[in-house]
């Protein structure tokens, strides 16, 4: 073979590397690296990104101005961006009402008007009547940034505890408004995370959660000691008494329950997201009474339902992966009496309202919904529209009514007034959306993962869908933490259906659509389980031709932003485009940052030799590899996100980047003062929709219809 002389293979070669560097002219920012390297049980591996997990240095504020930048710039050349932001706009512009509930004979709700960018607050002594606003979190913050993380009202209907949240932080501030007066007492409790509030039954304060105030950075810093306090109201926060704590145990996490009849604190305690627990309790009769250990074996999950004296009623899975209900006397702790016995669908909740449990079940991933008086006899069913998800249910044992909101992929929600006593539902509040439900369809498939196991998928299109392999289709997975992806209404959904979009939710493993088997199928050394029923979902869609590779896009947030990352290394060759988002990206240091240690109930710990070797096969931040033509990826992520540090997308899509062999962008949009999601103000909301609907138009090539 001829020989090139070394100064034409020296240029030839940095040409090559330039050309590596910068695919399809994408002049990628240069990130801070260092010469980092972890061994893990003898695996030496290397972090070069380690400096992008101080995201307030410098080099990294530089690295994400630089890639704002580069992928605004990406996102502005798309001509069809100001139609979607339009198109956005006016579907989010209607009337959103949260569930009413009654307390002291007053009604309490919350409602937005369209575009406000938080929900508000509202009270009124008849449904729907005159109601009056009780708290307006929009006026809280010039950007809409201050967000309503949790409320309750006292018994007599006086007083309301609520929480605040700022930047779309899990930290929380919590205060105390006069009902009738509107006005603020000086009540101010801060340092408060993974909490409500739970007011004791004569209104002298509630109980609450919380950390010792962190000495740490408040968004890398891990979170342990949890603690349950009581607030004296009119009291200083220091004063608080300290109810429970642990600190054998520095993961447990608390929350507390006053009963309905004022008798009993149920204490609620957890490891993490491990859907297991334990249930203590105390009798408030007597101050110094001391705190019972009822169920201390995390052997199941108990979600307590109420309580009839001494004899408490549970939603369970123990010895019935699927949920029954249970009551269990107090003074014979030891003996389990079973009411409602397991059903072929999983029980998902359990409402105890006017003498009847309400029974929220799902079959295939929708709601159906059973009434059982409390011996547990069968008392009837609530009759839903369709394929839906039904939520709310919500009252007292005395009440005669309850009220639920029910949705679809097509319906936007609706709320329903129940009478309990002629089994009737009526439409309390049903709002007008610029979008025509009857054009379009939802249908439910089933298909075959690699093992053969046999997954749930919801599909919805404009009715007359061609199947010829052209439609853009947006494929959506979460998989984990047992929740349960449930057919529900949004309007990102909506403009991408009359985009001319096919929107496809698969229902994978790990979730609690089936119970507590089919989450465990998806957690630690049998997480591959859920790739593989994603990437079978997306071969399915090929296969009957609803879609194609170059216009399937996938897409998922958090634990669904690492099964994105997951699935991308695994089959970039099957996606057109993808967007993870806010993302658990780097599998072997989760555990380090902020809430990350709680995960470790689903995913497993580096720190555990097994484990370890099955996460580092899979993390996507180690598996992107050198050289790979990967599809048009945009990484999302938020400044302010101390649930999944930022850092997990820094260090992806600085690798990605990197490793990008092919001349599909690679992008990271990187939202300020936001957090992971929860109280995002709908502005902020709508600019990122927007951004991502534009880059699947560009990536996919669509040509949108509206």
């Amino acid at each position: 073979m001829k020989r090139i002389p070394q100064v034409f293979a020296i240029l030839l070669l940095s040409l090559q590397l330039a050309s590596a560097k910068e695919p399809g002219g994408f002049n990628y920012p240069e990130p801070p690296k260092s010469d980092q390297a972890d061994d893990y049980h003898g695996t030496k591996v290397a972090d070069p990104y380690r400096p992008l997990e101080d995201a307030d240095s410098p080099a990294s504020q530089k690295w994400i101005e630089e890639q704002n930048k580069l992928t605004f710039g990406f996102l502005e050349s798309v001509p069809e961006r100001k139609r979607i932001n339009e198109r956005l706009t006016a579907l989010w512009n209607y009337e959103k009402y949260g569930v009413p509930y009654r307390e002291g004979g007053r009604f309490f709700f919350t409602k937005n008007t369209g575009l406000q960018n938080q929900s508000v607050l509202y009270t009124g002594a008849e449904l729907p009547g005159q109601p009056k606003t009780l708290l307006d979190p929009n006026t809280l913050a010039k950007d809409g940034t201050t967000a309503l993380t949790g409320t309750d009202i006292s018994d007599d209907g006086k007083l309301l505890a609520y929480g605040l949240a700022m930047a779309g932080s899990d930290w929380q501030e919590w205060k105390v408004r006069d009902v009738e007066s509107g006005q603020d007492l000086e009540d101010d409790l801060k340092w408060i995370k993974f909490s409500g509030a739970s007011w004791k039954g004569d209104s002298s304060g509630f109980f609450y959660s919380r950390y010792d105030e962190p000495t740490g950075e408040q968004l890398k810093a891990a979170n342990y000691f949890h603690k349950l306090y009581f607030h004296k109201l009119g009291t200083p926060q220091r004063d608080d008494v300290l109810i429970y704590e642990r600190p054998d145990h520095k993961d447990w996490l608390f929350s507390g329950e006053v009963t309905e009849d004022g008798a009993y604190l149920i204490i609620n305690i957890s490891q993490g997201t491990d859907p297991k627990n334990r249930i203590f309790f105390k009798k408030l009769a007597k101050p110094d009474a001391p705190v019972v250990e009822l169920l201390n074996k995390q052997d199941a999950e108990y979600d307590f339902l109420g309580n009839n004296g001494p004899v408490f009623w549970f939603r369970t899975n123990l010895n019935a992966p699927r949920g029954r209900i249970v009551a269990i006397d107090t003074g014979k702790p030891g003996e389990i009496r079973e009411l409602v016995a397991q059903s072929e669908d999983k029980l998902e909740g359990v409402e105890l309202v006017g003498e009847r449990f309400i029974a929220n079940y799902l079959k295939d991933a929708h709601s159906v919904v059973r009434l059982f008086e409390v011996t547990g006899k069968p008392a009837g069913e609530i009759a839903l529209p369709g394929l839906g998800t039904a939520i709310g249910f919500t009252g007292k044992r005395t009440d005669k009514e309850t009220f639920y909101n029910y949705v679809s992929y097509t319906e936007p929600p609706t709320v329903f007034r129940h009478d309990l006593k002629t089994g009737k539902s009526t439409v309390l509040f049903r709002p007008k959306v610029d979008f025509n439900s009857a054009e379009f369809t939802s249908e439910q498939v089933f298909y075959q993962s690699k093992d053969g196991t046999r997954v749930p998928m919801f599909l919805t299109y404009r009715k007359g869908l061609k199947k010829d392999g052209d439609n853009p289709t947006l494929l959506y997975g979460y998989g984990g933490f047992d929740n349960s992806l449930t057919p529900t209404f949004s309007p990102s959904t909506a403009a991408w259906l009359q985009m001319g979009g096919v929107y496809a939710v698969a229902n994978l493993r790990g979730g609690g659509e089936y119970g507590e088997e089919w989450h465990l199928s998806g957690t630690k050394l049998r997480k591959q389980n859920v790739f593989d029923d994603f990437i079978a979902a997306g071969e399915w869609l090929i296969a009957n031709k609803y879609t194609s590779t170059p216009k399937l896009a996938i897409s998922g947030r958090s634990n669904g932003g690492l099964l994105v990352g997951a699935v991308l290394n695994q089959r970039p060759d099957l996606f057109g485009a993808a967007l993870p988002g806010v993302g658990v990206m780097d599998m072997l240091r989760f555990q380090k940052f902020t809430i990350g240690w709680a995960w470790t109930s689903d995913y497993g710990s580096s720190e555990n030799p097994e484990e370890f070797q099955a996460l580092y096969k899979y993390s996507p931040l180690h598996n992107v590899e050198s050289g790979t033509k990967y599809p048009p990826t945009m990484i999302t992520t938020a400044d302010h996100d101390d649930r999944v540090f930022p850092g997990h997308s820094f260090k992806y899509a600085a690798a990605m980047q990197a490793a990008q062999a092919g001349e599909a962008p690679v992008l990271i949009r990187i939202e300020t003062r936001a957090g992971h999601g929860a109280g995002k103000p709908t502005s902020k909301v709508i600019e990122d929709t927007t951004d991502q609907l534009a880059f699947l138009v560009k990536t996919l090539g669509m040509k949108i219809v509206f």
